[in-house]
């Protein structure tokens, strides 16, 4: 398969949505540099409309990762353009085809090169004729509400550090938003916070109901509050050491001093929530009777119906193990979901009845029959640890000679999930096995399970992935001696790490790689500022643990070539980590190739980029593996 149909044509879709009978959707298209439009579409068989046609490119960078770049309710959507940062508004038609009737208007001024301001993540408080979401600006988030009419925004609530995710109660008259502080990621600890609107519109009595602040003995992370049609408000919550849904009832009797009394939802080993990147996540949604949730058990992900009264799950029959964004209205669900043979796509589904249809992004460039499926890996990770792992033969069938790719995901919280990865079957189309790694840290295995990378950053990942591609090798289906491991970001790290404290790979590649965990103390990014506290220890105390882990520090262990990619437009991790990590594997003589990007960030976006990158990838390995 050609790296141009692995990477290069599929457009992304994210955060859709359900509203009055219309549905709506993000779709990011690699073949437009990257550029994200928003799509509509009205009722049966209508088509899709572009709302959002030509330069426009829906893109927020709050928290530099964004998320969260529309929200709809009525006739009235409102978006932020990458191109200006500013909240935009677009009228829709009324008679069910979502098509405008005007060209966006402009809601919030430019902002002031000297106090830069960024949005995401709102709502639309149609009774209140309002748009409500986060500010960020000189070091803080801010919760506020910009006039449909236009005009600068006005501060609802101030917290110590990071909001999101607010949700207006029916009827308007209660809002609720997550909140969390430095040190700490949302998925570590975080709180529900809950305020009346008075007839002002002004927050009243705000104050947390859930989860856990910085000083509390027990660290407990919530995700995506939804609110029910009677009142009631619905929370992930991993106390329990899993994300489950947990419900308040009756928020409206809820006094200043009442102690809620949240109801656990059908206790399991299960994770409905996913850690908080980006904003626009959803995993729960109601459809006017129903609370519908997605679940993930050991690396797949289910939809499935709750009773409200804490009775058993029940999952719904469908084909597909990667879901995410789910959206739900009068007995209707939508979300994007993938599977290991069905390219990621839009699920819609009628929950009474069970009946649904999926569309792809794309037509499948393979047939079913030419595709790898993944098969779990179970074995022995860092300190003898249960670690999972998904394991893709290459095309043919396994064998002792096949040469093996480890991939490590970034994050280092996320997950290696089951959805059709093209990129993957790129891969074993061409003899490969590929072994994609749940290291400990990653998500979707409970609270434990993402722990055991606290304080172990550089170890525990490093450990598990040599012992994937140990267990591979010792099973007869990958030659030791043609081992490569490929990551970006946090990934990055993992692999570089990796050749130099061990001995089982024999090639690298990384994409805006940590080069050195102790530069990113001084980078201007607030979101994971204090994030190596958690994953290494606190600075400067733990300066010597830095210096252990740091792959550039030790560039002369690495005996293994290594092929570099950055983004020259990347703040999260500047450029010259890279080139800092390159000049010193180049000033010993071992081999490194450098490929700096200009116009791309911490991600890469563009199609030819994304193409280029895979080919030079497949090239550099190759030479290498003088295959």
């Amino acid at each position: 398969m050609p790296a141009e149909l692995a990477v290069g044509r599929t457009a992304g879709i994210a955060e859709p949505r359900l509203d009055g009978g219309r549905l709506f959707w993000l779709e990011q298209r690699p073949g437009e540099r990257g550029r994200t439009t928003l799509m509509g579409r009205g009722g049966a068989g209508a088509a899709p409309v572009d709302l959002t046609p030509g330069t426009w490119n829906l893109r927020t960078r709050v928290h530099e990762y964004g998320g969260g770049a529309y929200a709809v309710a009525g006739d009235q959507v409102v978006f932020v353009d990458d191109g200006d940062r500013c909240l935009w508004q677009v009228t829709l038609t009324s008679d069910g085809d979502p098509a405008t009737v005007a060209e966006p208007r402009r809601l919030t001024a430019p902002p002031d090169p000297e106090r830069p301001r960024a949005f995401a993540d709102g709502l639309i408080d149609r009774g209140r004729r309002r748009w409500i979401g986060v500010m960020e600006q000189d070091g803080l988030d801010r919760l506020v509400a910009v006039p449909l009419a236009g005009g600068e925004p006005e501060l609802l609530h101030q917290p110590a550090d990071f909001c999101g995710y607010a949700v207006l109660a029916p009827g308007g008259g209660h809002l609720a938003w997550v909140s969390w502080e430095q040190p700490f990621m949302p998925w570590e600890r975080s709180q529900l916070w809950l305020a009346a609107i008075d007839a002002a519109g002004q927050l009243r009595q705000a104050r947390p109901i859930a989860g856990s602040a910085a000083g509390d003995p027990q660290g407990i992370s919530v995700f995506q509050p939804l609110w029910l049609d009677d009142g009631s408000l619905v929370v992930a919550n991993d106390r329990s050491s899993w994300w489950n849904l947990e419900r308040l009832a009756d928020v409206s009797a809820l006094g200043p001093d009442t102690l809620p009394r949240w109801q656990p939802l059908c206790p399991m080993e299960a994770e409905f929530a996913t850690p908080q990147w980006v904003y626009g996540l959803r995993t729960t949604a109601w459809d006017g009777t129903r609370l519908l949730a997605a679940a993930c058990r050991q690396g797949r992900w289910e939809l499935g119906r709750l009773a409200l009264d804490g009775g058993p799950w029940e999952p719904i029959p469908l084909p597909f193990s990667d879901l995410a964004a789910l959206s739900a209205e009068a007995g209707r669900l939508v979300a994007v979901a993938a599977a290991p043979a069905i390219g990621q796509g839009l699920l819609e589904l009628e929950t009474a009845s069970g009946t649904w249809r999926h569309t792809p992004t794309a037509p499948p460039p393979l047939a079913a029959e030419a595709m790898s499926l993944p098969e779990p890996l179970g074995f022995d990770g860092h300190g003898g640890a249960p670690t999972h792992a998904w394991y893709y033969p290459p095309r043919g069938g396994s064998h002792a000679e096949a040469p093996l790719l480890v991939k490590g995901h970034s994050g280092p919280t996320a997950m290696a999930g089951t959805g059709l990865n093209l990129a993957i079957q790129f891969w074993t189309s061409r003899g490969w096995g590929v072994v994609d790694v749940n290291y400990g840290g990653s998500t979707g295995f409970g609270r434990a399970y993402r722990e055991r990378l606290d304080g172990q950053w550089g170890v525990v990942d490093v450990a598990d992935c040599a012992a994937a591609a140990r267990a591979v090798v010792a099973a007869g289906k990958a030659d030791p001696t043609r081992v490569a491991f490929e990551g970006g970001s946090a990934g990055g790290f993992t692999v570089l790490a990796a050749l130099c404290f061990t001995d089982v790979f024999t090639a690298g590649a990384v994409r805006y790689p940590v080069t050195d965990p102790e530069a990113l103390l001084a980078v201007e990014h607030r979101f994971e500022a204090r994030y190596t506290e958690t994953l290494i220890g606190p600075w400067p105390g733990a300066r010597a643990l830095y210096e252990a882990r740091s792959p550039l520090r030790h560039a002369t262990r690495i005996t293994a070539p290594v092929l570099f990619f950055h983004g020259l437009d990347d703040r999260v991790v500047p450029a010259s980590q890279s080139e800092q990590m390159v000049d010193a594997l180049r000033q010993r003589g071992q081999e490194a190739e450098l490929h700096l990007i200009p116009g791309e960030g911490h991600g890469f976006r563009d199609s030819a980029v994304r193409t280029a990158v895979l080919e030079a990838t497949e090239a550099f390995f190759r030479r290498q593996f003088h295959l």
